[in-house]
């Protein structure tokens, strides 16, 4: 089997990279065709536009931004005509409402589509143990098992198309949210002068405590927020995502969209392409960030 893959950003380059790898037959597709170098030298065909990648192959993997992106790369006049007869995976994170409105402007091309978005960075990327949540049918998912496992060892079904979707922004917000209450806790402590190893002791110790604490710890401390795993504007994007969706499904919103506004504000103050972790400068300094 060929596979087209398209998106090969800071995780979908690791991705792509897997696959080669492994051996599987791969042409790539991206929009700054310069990030395509390290596919092309470790042997992928490199195409200049999406629709000669889908002719190319019988299966698509999409790792875009978003879903404007999904349409103007797949959906595009040229692009949709190209799609009979091939499977869509798409891997990145987007709302169940639009991955099931992009399955059926797939299914219409006579193409079939499932979703698998992946909890995890660069580095699970790189080792094949990203948290593979598959939306598909039964059949679907045990057809593109072999393949998805090439990103993590263990793909899960989650149900139909949108139910994947859902839980990957389920899983983000508590990103969001836990990193926001960990960086308020750690300026608390701070500004108290409370010393901050013993903050972390007592809370490895608590039932509370999860890993992100520590890996975001020194990148919080050091004001150092650069090459990162999963940069600010995505998880805003994200977070904004999830809020879209569950204004329908009357919860209550409010703390999430307090998070948002503080990545919105670490966005604004030059941090849309560090990692998320910058939302501690925010926190810290929030009357300089609001102009108070």
């Amino acid at each position: 089997m060929k596979v087209a893959f398209l998106g090969t950003g800071l995780m979908g380059l690791p991705m792509a990279q897997r696959l080669l790898a492994a051996d599987i037959q791969l042409v790539a597709y991206n929009r700054t065709p310069e990030k395509l170098a390290p596919l092309q030298a470790a042997g992928a065909e490199i195409v200049t536009h999406p629709r000669h990648a889908i002719r190319a192959a019988e299966c698509v993997i999409l790792m875009l931004t978003n879903a404007s992106a999904i349409y103007n790369v797949l959906l595009s006049d040229t692009a949709w005509q190209t799609l009979e007869g091939r499977t869509i995976i798409q891997m990145g994170t987007i709302t169940p409402t639009e991955s099931q409105e992009i399955r059926d402007a797939v299914v219409a091309g006579g193409g079939e589509y499932l979703e698998a978005p992946v909890l995890g960075s660069i580095p699970e990327a790189k080792a094949g143990k990203l948290s593979v949540m598959v939306g598909a049918e039964p059949e679907q998912y045990e057809r593109y098992f072999k393949l998805l496992q090439n990103f993590g060892t263990e793909p899960l079904l989650i149900g139909p198309v949108g139910s994947a979707a859902a839980l990957k922004l389920a899983l983000n917000q508590l990103i969001a949210s836990l990193t926001t209450s960990f960086a308020l806790s750690l300026a608390f402590v701070q500004r108290q002068r409370v010393d901050v190893d013993v903050f972390m002791q007592i809370l490895r110790e608590s039932s509370f405590y999860a890993p992100t604490f520590d890996t975001k710890l020194q990148r919080m401390l050091d004001g150092n927020y650069a090459n990162p795993n999963f940069p600010t504007k995505h998880l805003l994007k994200d977070t904004e995502l999830f809020i879209s969706e569950a204004k329908s499904l009357s919860l209550d919103l409010s703390s999430i969209k307090g998070v948002r506004q503080i990545l919105q504000t670490a966005v604004k103050m030059s941090f849309a392409d560090d990692d998320y972790s910058s939302l501690f400068s925010v926190i810290k300094e929030w009357g300089e960030a609001i102009g108070e």
